[in-house]
């Protein structure tokens, strides 16, 4: 096979103008206008309101290439787009090849005979998206979310807006485009399956050939495992090719945090005798893998199965990383994956209003260890699945995905929906009330992710778990978003305006959403293009809340704990910490339950703009406080403390296959560091589960002290403290911080920094910021208890000094927070819980 990249020059212009325009692709019509200057950024200040034309509009893109003279003397060549994104006809040399209707899959033309010797020009027409699903929605209403029409189009749902997202459909070339020339023959599929016997592993190779000569044909197998041994085979050709091959020594590949991610190379290459036809090249993990579904005392466990070992599946979700183009760079995709792996996470779910990932996503997760729950694209609404050739159109998208990504090890679960079944009594409440056609999508859509989504799935991916959506009791519409079987998006926090500690009063067999919001760091907030000195009903702030009602229930969960301050960066500091807090309370209570509950995935990783959202990322990759506190209560073996009325637990949560043993240090102090009773614990954690190490009764020093009264655990192994938490008796809004009189000193070692830091009395959320760069600390948003130190890595920032670092390093904690006056009174009693009435009654309008 010979492959050439028409990557340019490429050019594009409005379908209805005649000014021809610089473009890059891969890209988006909006990269190129903003590259260009024709539109302002979508992401700063108010730049989306100025650049929802360009969907309305249909674009073209132009390349004039010559086609290599290998191509020439091919038998066969073929036309590739990889990604069009969405609605689009292709022309070559004037003559039309076809239309495409799906971003998620590729489309081939044979085009040999339309090439020219000289200068070949390949036309690209885009229609808008808004203009078709506006014409599909007036030929077909259907009830679901978001914009009207979007179901009968194969594009990512979120596009068109989401509730943490901007109506900002991208269009474009969003991956190569190329010609492909073969001669005799070529490999037409390639599947390679994994059989493990004890230590033994065999790797089974199956393979279709497409002919265009009778001629003898050989397969030649290169083998490398990770250590860089190589092993050969080549063997004859026959119309279906399949092949066992032995793997010497094998080494299994395992999530992040039970072990190392060896990965093997296997080359194929089709040849005619000396002459090299095709080559295909995989990847792959040695791992068995399980989604276990076994009847117990609670229902059905849903738990995945990694060798053998059962997994506490800790992660997030994940949304499309740029409103402006699917396309993205191979840094943003480094950054988010091994963010999420230095947070401790060993499983990402692919989230099904977005559509499927990268081949470069899913290579970084395979080398971090992350695990992949993805979603089939669908989401939020009912599709036209009784249509036969929208469905043939699915068909094609499904069988290549599915192809393009079975050999990643990182790749767990295909998910047949997001929350179609747990919707579903919201048609009928938007007015749905045609009972005989809700009746007939019903059965269309039972038929589809029951039946004939998983027979395309098991038909090309035999070997990994289907699930039919997400949430789901697996089966259609009984028992969804239950506890005693499947998995649950849990949503009466936040959304339901529940408090935060009803999140302890269910335990679900698997948690694949839930969360809380909060505002960006100050850096981010800078893009929302803030009047000097804000307020909270600017439209900047509420240009950026897509959840309608945000503002009111991130301020109503603000006030759980603490009280609200004037300072708009004090206020996004502080939402920071309470979505830190409510998500770590609830997966350290899941993960003590590990024997019931298989895993919590919250809501969301990534922004996919400058936003106020529920991300622990923001959209240029700054850790917010949530993905400082996931490293540490995803770490695999963690403390947890869990501070009642009159006695605090301690927990060790050890999600390793090895048990722990080490000493526990607790004491119960004032603020300022007086010892009012302590202890130490030799304990040992067994794997694979949570362990009470610990009841100590708190209840008299509790009611004398309740106001300034910290409980300090310690762990600590071979002389050295591996983890520190503490827990405090009343919410942060009723307490008087003293000051902690930090003491920070800062060293350069090469080209790390080493942070100091103590304190002469607690010190809550203490958080580290250095303006002007972006660096990630090992450590953030922590407490530090007093008479301990703690040491903070950080890397030296390119051009900067010590020098320069330490007059510009800036530390904070919760005792520097300014009291707004009166704070303490004139409360209002909602749903239970204490606001400031003042403070509710000017923020009531707000969106």
């Amino acid at each position: 096979m010979h492959r050439q990249i028409l990557s340019g020059p490429w050019w594009f212009r409005s379908a209805d103008g005649t000014e021809w325009l610089p473009a890059r692709v891969p890209g988006s019509v909006h990269l190129d206008l903003l590259a260009l200057g024709r539109i302002p950024d979508p992401f700063l200040r108010d730049g989306l309101r100025h650049a929802a034309w360009v969907a309305e509009k249909d674009w073209e893109y132009r390349c004039a290439f010559q086609s290599d003279f290998a191509l020439a003397a091919a038998e066969r060549v073929e036309l590739v787009c990889g990604g069009l994104d969405t609605v689009a006809e292709v022309f070559l040399n004037g003559e039309r090849l076809g239309e495409a209707r799906n971003m998620f899959r590729s489309y081939r033309w044979a085009v040999k005979p339309l090439l020219r010797p000289g200068v070949n020009v390949l036309l690209i027409r885009l229609r808008s998206p808004l203009a078709f699903v506006r014409a599909q929605h007036r030929r077909r209403p259907l009830p679901g979310l978001g914009h009207p029409g979007v179901a009968h189009l194969r594009k990512a749902p979120s596009h068109f807006g989401w509730d943490w997202g901007p109506e900002l459909p991208p269009m474009g070339i969003w991956r190569p485009v190329a010609l492909e020339g073969f001669s005799i023959a070529r490999i037409a599929d390639l599947h390679i399956r994994q059989h493990h016997h004890g230590e033994r592993v065999t790797l089974a190779l199956q393979a279709r050939v497409e002919r265009w000569r009778d001629l003898p044909l050989s397969m030649r197998i290169t083998l490398m495992d990770p250590e860089g041994n190589v092993t050969r085979w080549e063997l004859p050709v026959e119309e279906a090719f399949t092949a066992e091959l032995p793997v010497l020594r094998p080494h299994r590949w395992w999530p992040n945090g039970l072990g190392e991610q060896p990965l093997y190379v296997v080359e194929t290459e089709l040849r005619s005798g000396d002459r090299l036809l095709d080559r295909r090249r995989e990847v792959l993990g040695l791992r068995t893998l399980a989604l276990q579904r076994e009847k117990d005392a609670w229902g059905e466990s849903f738990v995945f199965v990694v060798n053998g070992v059962p997994l506490f599946a800790k992660g997030a979700n994940v949304v499309p990383l740029d409103a402006r183009s699917p396309f993205v760079p191979e840094e943003d995709l480094d950054r988010l994956v091994r963010s999420a792996a230095a947070a401790g996470m060993n499983v990402l779910r692919v989230w099904g209003g977005g559509g499927y990932g990268d081949d470069r996503f899913y290579a970084l997760c395979d080398r971090c260890g992350i695990l992949v729950w993805q979603d089939f694209p669908f989401a939020c609404m009912l599709y036209p699945l009784d249509e036969p050739e929208f469905l043939e159109e699915v068909r094609a998208e499904v069988s290549e995905n599915v192809r393009r990504l079975r050999h990643h090890p990182s790749l767990a679960l295909w998910c047949g929906n997001n929350e179609i079944e747990m919707l579903w009594p919201l048609w009928r409440w938007q007015g749905w009330r045609r009972g005989a056609e809700l009746a007939c999508l019903a059965a269309a859509h039972e038929r589809f992710f029951y039946h004939t989504l998983p027979e395309w799935v098991r038909a090309e991916d035999p070997d990994r778990p289907y699930w039919p959506g997400s949430p789901s009791s697996g089966a259609f519409r009984r028992e969804v978003n239950g506890d005693r079987r499947g998995d649950a998006h849990l949503w009466r926090v936040w959304h339901g305006l529940a408090p935060t500690a009803a999140y302890r009063a269910r335990i679900p067999r698997f948690v694949s959403e839930f969360g809380l919001q909060s505002l960006p760091t100050s850096g981010t907030l800078a893009a929302f293009g803030l009047s000097p000195h804000p307020t909270l009903r600017a439209p900047a702030l509420r240009r950026r809340q897509r959840d309608p009602g945000g503002m009111q229930r991130l301020l109503y969960y603000l006030t759980e704990r603490f009280p609200i301050p004037e300072d708009l960066e004090d206020l996004a500091w502080l939402t920071q910490i309470a979505q830190a807090e409510a998500v770590r309370q609830a997966v350290e209570y899941w993960r003590r339950h590990r024997n019931r509950c298989g895993g919590a995935l919250y809501w969301q990783l990534n922004d996919t703009w400058p936003a106020i959202s529920w991300s622990s990322l923001d959209v240029y990759g700054r850790w917010k406080a949530l993905h400082y506190a996931a490293r540490r209560f995803f770490a695999p073996i963690a403390l947890s403390l869990d501070a009642q009325e009159d006695h605090v637990e301690i927990f060790l949560l050890n999600d390793t296959p090895h048990p722990w043993r080490g000493t526990i240090r607790w004491s119960l102090e004032t603020f300022e560091g007086q010892v009012l009773e302590r202890g130490e614990e030799v304990a040992e954690a067994p794997p694979l589960q949570g362990t009470l190490i610990r009841v100590v009764e708190v209840g008299a020093w509790r009611r004398r002290h309740r106001r300034a009264l910290a409980f300090v655990a310690e762990r600590w192994e071979e002389g050295t403290r591996q983890d520190l938490r503490v827990a405090l008796f009343a919410p942060e809004k009723d307490l008087r911080l003293p000051d902690p009189g930090l003491m920070v000193e800062v060293e350069a070692q090469g080209e790390t920094m080493r942070i100091t830091l103590r304190a002469r009395a607690l010190a809550r959320f203490v958080t580290l910021m250095l303006p002007g760069a972006d660096i990630v600390f090992s450590d953030n948003f922590f407490d530090l208890p007093p008479g301990r130190t703690v040491t903070v890595h950080a890397p030296l920032p390119p051009g900067w000094t010590p020098g320069a670092v330490r007059r510009a390093l800036r530390v904070r904690t919760l005792a520097d927070l300014p009291r707004s006056r009166g704070w303490r009174a004139r409360w209002l009693r909602l749903r239970g819980r204490l606001v400031p009435r003042a403070l509710l009654s000017r923020l009531l309008h707000l969106g």
